[in-house]
C-alpha cells in the first residue's frame, strides 16, 4: 500500500505524466512485489522556483523528488531495488540518474487507517510486505 508522491519542476504532457507515475509504479511492482492494483500515485508540478533543487544539476528542469511513505518490514535489499529500479526507469524518460531524490518512509501497520477506517495491522492486505 505505497504512498507516493511524484514532484517536478517542469509540465509535461499528460503522456509523459502517466509515464512517470507508471515507471514509479512499476519499480515498486518488482522491488516491493506490491500488486498491480495498489495504485496510490499522486504527481504534483511546480514553478521552478517552488522546488528548489542542487544548484550543481545540469538540467534543474528535470529534477524529480519521489517520497514513497510504506508499511515497514523490506528488507534493505529491496529497498536498494526499489532504488536503482526507479532510476532505470526515469532514465529510460530522460531525467538524468543525478537528478532523481527517493525519500522512503517506513511506517507501522498501525499507524495506517484504511478500508473503512481500520488500522491496517487490523486487515488482509492481500500481499506480503516482509520482501
Amino acid at each position: 500500500m505505497p504512498s507516493v508522491l511524484i514532484e517536478v519542476r517542469t509540465e509535461y504532457s499528460q503522456d509523459q505524466e502517466v509515464a512517470l507515475m507508471e515507471a514509479v509504479h512499476s519499480a515498486l511492482r518488482k522491488a516491493f512485489m506490491v500488486p498491480e492494483w495498489d495504485r496510490d500515485i499522486r504527481l504534483v508540478v511546480y514553478a521552478p522556483h517552488r522546488l528548489a533543487c542542487p544548484p550543481d544539476r545540469e538540467n534543474p528542469a528535470l529534477y524529480t523528488h519521489i517520497s514513497i511513505d510504506c508499511f515497514a518490514g523490506r528488507s534493505v535489499d529491496a529497498k536498494r531495488n526499489l532504488y536503482r529500479a526507479i532510476v532505470r526507469n526515469l532514465e529510460a524518460l530522460g531525467i538524468p540518474n543525478n537528478h532523481v531524490k527517493i525519500l522512503l518512509r517506513e511506517i507501522p501497520k498501525e499507524n495506517w487507517g484504511i478500508r473503512g477506517g481500520q488500522a491496517a495491522c487490523d486487515v488482509d492486505i492481500g500481499f506480503k510486505v516482509e520482501v
